[in-house]
């Protein structure tokens, strides 16, 4: 059980580690813009921090052990720190690149972290210092899991408002996240699953969430080492570069997988079986109308894109990659299992196969709360979001959903990026509401939050969940937006009448095709 007042560290030490942290993150940042005018973006930057990051702790661990008198080597023979550190210009750059190629053929850690790794500093000076004056003068091993662990996720925070390079698509916003693992509250027994991890946003803050909850002291040896080890979490990331930034993040913030533990899987989740099971899904699947695939669902149908994808299990057909991520999702979850998910619009009112899916969560899983967010709080503009939490329940003649629980959080309410960006505690009237580890029928209504039975539900048109019912008064106009933010709302709209104009046009189609059969 969780303790009843999470530890936390005395108001000045935590000060003092905030501003050490940020220092660190100052230092670290400090080489980006030397970078990038050398041609290297930033996210290219942390991606090159996490290969340098990586051998210099692994090195730290080994000399470590041998202090201590239990001699391991981590890193394999002939390759380490100190090497490196010695070389210069040409000689420096080729070693480099050698211990790159050959950690990538190892197996394990070093596999995820280094396969497919390329040098992207190619100016020798700025890798020597890079090496020697950035990494190399800090002790990292000395450095709290929360320092380096902060910093780092600093680092990929700061690499997602690079628009350039489209980092932030891969980026959650963190405040969100923890509003979503309040309200679910993940305990060290979940298996904690995100089939489109990106950065690992969402593995980290429930990690996060386990230390401060449950002591890793105060647990016995297997669920502590269920954390520690990373047998509580798995995430998928599509993009092997993204991938081994989440592994590097899970890994600063002391998630350290034993062999042959996969925490980060490379691949297409929606392409293969998932190799884990899941108690708890937290998740933001990518936004985007459609993917490059063969799908085959229970309705037989089959829809021919580029590459072939063949899954009995989804209930319907569609080409929609949000839809059948939702599919994917549900179906990956065990009996009882929990979902907390990012979905945009189309999702809640799309007919066709979209309402499909709608009608068999809502029997089939407790679809029990919704959260409506406002514009301006992602990275990755022009989308209208919302939050579904749902649980997966055993086969029943019922179904399952009695109420879904709506909070508005959209009406009135405007943010942006950098003038008014969203903070965790303008989130915390909808987690009161939520009541998490409470029982439902305790939550009380209010004017942004209003509850919608199964029967109301299944009679809106083609099982509209996009509700709304508070009138937006444009308070939330007075927030002073950049001329790219008016742009990315303005294409919000568009890609939302868009969706709507395609959904239309499927239901047409497939009504001709019923009348011609």
């Amino acid at each position: 059980m969780p303790t009843e007042e999470p530890a936390e560290l005395p108001e000045a030490e935590s000060r003092e580690t905030a501003a050490h942290t940020r220092s660190l993150v100052d230092k670290l940042w400090s080489y980006c813009d030397v970078l990038r005018d050398a041609g290297v973006p930033a996210i290219d930057y942390v991606e090159q921090l996490t290969y340098l990051l990586f051998l210099k702790m692994m090195d730290e661990q080994e000399k470590k052990l041998a202090r201590r008198g239990k001699p391991n080597r981590v890193l394999p023979v002939g390759i380490d720190w100190d090497t490196l550190a010695s070389k210069k210009g040409a000689d420096l750059k080729g070693y480099y690149e050698h211990v790159l190629e050959d950690l990538g053929k190892r197996p394990g850690m070093f596999r995820l972290i280094f396969l497919g790794a390329q040098n992207k500093v190619q100016a020798t000076g700025l890798l020597e210092r890079l090496i020697k004056e950035l990494i190399g003068k800090t002790q990292w091993s000395k450095e709290g899991v929360d320092v380096k662990g902060d910093a780092y996720e600093e680092l990929l925070s700061r690499s997602a408002s690079d628009v350039k390079s489209g980092a932030g698509q891969y980026f959650t916003p963190r405040p969100l996240i923890r509003a979503m693992v309040d309200c679910v509250q993940p305990t060290p027994e979940d298996t904690i699953v995100d089939p489109a991890c990106g950065t690992g946003g969402f593995l980290l803050l429930a990690n996060e969430y386990l230390r401060r909850e449950y002591p890793m002291e105060s647990l016995n040896p297997d669920l502590r080492n269920r954390v520690i080890h990373g047998h509580a979490f798995h995430g998928v990331e599509l993009v092997r570069g993204t991938a081994r930034l989440a592994a590097m993040n899970m890994l600063t913030h002391g998630v350290v997988p034993s062999e042959n533990q996969e925490v980060i899987e490379v691949g297409d989740a929606l392409l293969n079986e998932p190799k884990v099971r899941a108690t708890l899904v937290l998740a933001n699947p990518p936004f985007g109308q459609k993917s490059a695939i063969t799908v085959l669902g229970e309705d037989g149908k089959v829809v021919k894109d580029e590459a072939v994808y063949t899954s009995r299990d989804f209930w319907v057909t569609t080409k929609n990659k949000q839809l059948n991520f939702v599919q994917h999702i549900a179906k990956l979850m065990k009996i009882d299992g929990r979902a907390a998910v990012v979905l945009p619009d189309n999702v809640l009112f799309e007919g066709g196969a979209g309402e499909t899916i709608r009608r068999r969560l809502l029997k089939e899983y407790d679809v029990h709360t919704l959260l409506r967010l406002p514009t301006g709080i992602f990275y990755a503009g022009g989308v209208k979001a919302n939050v579904l939490f749902f649980e997966r329940k055993r086969p029943s003649d019922k179904p399952w959903t009695s109420k879904l629980w709506v909070y508005d959080f959209r009406a009135g309410e405007s943010f942006t990026l950098k003038q008014r960006p969203l903070r965790r505690e303008h989130l915390q009237d909808f987690v009161d509401c939520y009541l998490p580890g409470k029982p439902r029928e305790e939550r009380v209504g209010t004017e942004r939050f209003k509850s919608f039975t199964y029967e109301e539900l299944i009679a809106r048109d083609k099982v509209n969940l996009d509700i709304t019912w508070l009138k937006d008064d444009g308070a939330g106009d007075s927030v002073q937006h950049s001329p790219e933010e008016i742009a990315r709302s303005i294409a919000a709209d568009l890609k939302t009448a868009l969706a709507q104009i395609e959904a239309i046009a499927d239901a047409l189609a497939s009504r001709n095709q019923m009348e011609n059969t």
